[in-house]
């Protein structure tokens, strides 16, 4: 945390940094307008401090201030921050505050409105008064290159997370330029619903299974699994083999890991008459085979990625329930002591709301006993604490376990997918942002920052963009090679999507 006293050179420094290729650009507290509500432009003063900041209330909702940069012609993205401070001391351990982004540009030949609401975001407001915080509204939006953006800055005091009530001061507005993230590779694009990828590295090949029907489906007879491999980073693709075809069953790979020997298994959920869990495995990407099919209750929904488990063997978490507002929903975990024939099933929460459901969860094991999991959020709308990923620990190796909300809220039905770093013991958590957006994100965080801080998660950074189709993109799943991590995601328009692969270095430090 930084005093109020040296915010002077603080904004300086912002004003002259660089982002990119270009500079960054600043809107101090004098030159924002009103745009809602009635904020007002006070100096906030500190001994022979004096700094002119928006005062934007903590009860009193629409306030909102707006200015206008002129964005360079080769900017694809931009990163939205605001400098905040407050005068007043937090009564209350633990008060956060909220705010979010509006932003709209002016086109040529196109009517001027707002063309995305940026999701509210919270941070913990410091004890003492007057200290400085740069809050990351927007890590990446893309935008058209040379066109005027508007950048409206709005508190929202009703939202659950705002439990400050005492008035804050908005002294600038950072905007960053950003350049295009790196082009997908293309795994599978032939006709029809590509979809649902699970990628798993075997030494240095990447095998990519994935599955296709004809829509957004999941027991059709015609969707199958398939799979491709590569030997050269996902550069290119080896013919499409079928992993599964089971007459009367629409098949979608839902997991994967490695066993004991390095073999490679893929979980395929069997839709038809009844619902099934396969397990396959496989030495090569080309040759699959069936070693289970276990019994089950309750039934799973899907069985995520597989990892090993000190004094248990392998283990992978499981979720079910009906998507409806009942209470029917539930998950666990599943373990194997033979590596991956047969498997007991442990129910961790059951009775829980659509609100309380983690699902999709990926999990990493950190050591000396430690789980972390992120769990998808199946709620799709509303403010901070109605939608985010949940949080999963465990520090009995899975016995027991604790959920907490986290502070990622730009999702939308976006499914995580974990990676541990070994050589910096740092976690990436990667997931797409559906809908306006269209972003693959990942968040990096040491996680004994976070383990027992779920509200503590850094900002994202986007790794690759795709459709903003709500529900025809993302479905992130995560491995690696040595220090490269590889993301298989779909991406298209329904009836037709494809399935893509994107690479990232592994990070070597956490997130601002």
């Amino acid at each position: 945390m930084k005093a109020l006293l040296p915010l002077f050179a603080l904004l300086t420094t912002f004003a002259q940094g660089m982002g990119g290729d270009h500079p960054v650009l600043t809107l101090t507290a004098e030159q924002l307008t009103i745009a809602t509500g009635k904020p007002s432009l006070v100096v906030m003063t500190d001994g022979a401090t004096h700094l002119p900041v928006w005062s934007l209330s903590g009860g009193t909702e629409g306030q909102s201030v707006a200015g206008l940069v002129n964005l360079p012609t080769d900017c694809s993205a931009v990163r939205i921050e605001i400098v905040v401070t407050t005068n007043e001391p937090s009564t209350e351990a633990g008060a956060e505050d909220v705010y979010r982004v509006h932003l709209s540009q002016m086109l040529e030949n196109s009517p001027l409105g707002e063309r995305y609401v940026g999701n509210p975001v919270r941070t913990p407001v410091p004890a003492k008064p007057f200290v400085t915080r740069t809050i990351v509204l927007e890590s990446y939006h893309r935008v058209v290159g040379g066109a005027p953006l508007s950048v409206r800055i709005q508190r929202e005091p009703k939202d659950p997370a705002n439990t400050f009530a005492r008035p804050t001061g908005l002294a600038m507005v950072k905007v960053t330029p950003l350049p295009a993230t790196p082009k997908a590779i293309l795994v599978q694009d032939v006709k029809g619903y590509n979809s649902w990828p699970m990628m798993q590295a075997i030494g240095d090949k990447l095998v990519c299974v994935y599955s296709r029907g004809s829509g957004h489906t999941i027991g059709e007879d015609a969707r199958l699994t398939y799979a491709r491999t590569s030997s050269d980073r996902g550069r290119t693709w080896t013919p499409e083999t079928v992993v599964a075809d089971t007459p009367g069953f629409g098949e979608v790979p839902v997991g994967k890991g490695l066993d004991a020997d390095g073999a490679a298994l893929f979980w395929v959920r069997r839709v038809g008459k009844e619902w099934l869990q396969d397990l396959y495995r496989t030495t090569d990407g080309v040759n699959f085979k069936l070693i289970t099919t276990p019994k089950l209750s309750p039934t799973p929904v899907q069985i995520t990625d597989i990892f090993t488990l000190p004094k248990t063997g392998l283990m992978c978490l499981w979720f079910a329930g009906g998507y409806a507002d009942g209470t029917d929903h539930s998950w666990g975990t599943l373990t194997s002591a033979d590596n991956g024939l047969t498997w007991k099933q442990t129910t961790v929460e059951s009775g829980l709301t659509k609100a309380q459901w983690p699902t999709e969860p990926s999990a990493v094991y950190l050591g000396d006993g430690k789980i972390l999991a992120i769990g998808r959020c199946e709620v799709w709308g509303g403010g901070t604490t109605a939608r985010s990923q949940h949080q999963l620990t465990s520090t009995d190796y899975g016995v027991t376990w604790k959920k907490a909300q986290t502070n990622i809220g730009e999702v939308m039905g976006s499914t995580p997918s974990l990676v541990l770093d070994a050589k910096t013991g740092l976690v990436s958590n990667y997931y797409y942002q559906r809908g306006k957006g269209g972003i693959l994100r990942r968040r990096v965080a040491d996680p004994t920052a976070i383990f027992d801080h779920p509200l503590s998660w850094p900002s994202s950074e986007a790794i690759a963009v795709g459709s903003e189709d709500p529900t025809e993109a993302g479905n992130i799943n995560a491995t690696f090679i040595k220090d490269t991590h590889y993301l298989a995601f779909y991406s298209g328009h329904s009836p037709n999507t494809s399935v893509y692969v994107t690479e990232t270095p592994a990070p070597n430090r956490k997130q601002p």
